[in-house]
């Protein structure tokens, strides 16, 4: 699977368990930690778990694990790291606390509308 497709999955996965505020950040000119970050939040502790978990099942299907994996025990923010993409899923208060858009300021903020249901 290549990245376009894994982000699209990613997204639809987000999507399908009513993630709000969606986010794709391009940051591959501007650090080698990865070259998109995922941005999304859940409305409760028990949502974010939720969307975490849906998106590892979605891409464990297609034989993609996360080489790391944080946060699954407090569900504020939960980070699956699948190497060239890392995903952010944030409980809506930790997420406008951290504010990682406006830290990843500079990154490309990529188009996903044809990645939405």
């Amino acid at each position: 699977m290549d990245i376009k497709e894994k982000l699209k999955k990613i997204v639809s996965a987000l999507d399908s368990k009513k993630a709000e505020n969606i986010e794709v950040l391009g940051i591959t000119n501007l650090t080698v930690l990865a070259d998109y970050f995922v941005i999304a939040n859940g409305t409760s502790t028990t949502h974010t778990k939720t969307l975490a978990d849906e998106v590892e099942y979605q891409l464990s299907q297609t034989g993609t694990e996360p080489a790391r994996k944080e946060g699954h025990n407090g569900s504020n923010w939960i980070v699956l790291d699948y190497s060239d993409i890392i995903v952010h899923v944030f409980y809506k208060e930790t997420r406008e606390f951290y504010q990682l858009e406006r830290l990843w300021a500079d990154g490309e903020h990529v188009d996903i509308s044809d990645m939405l249901s």
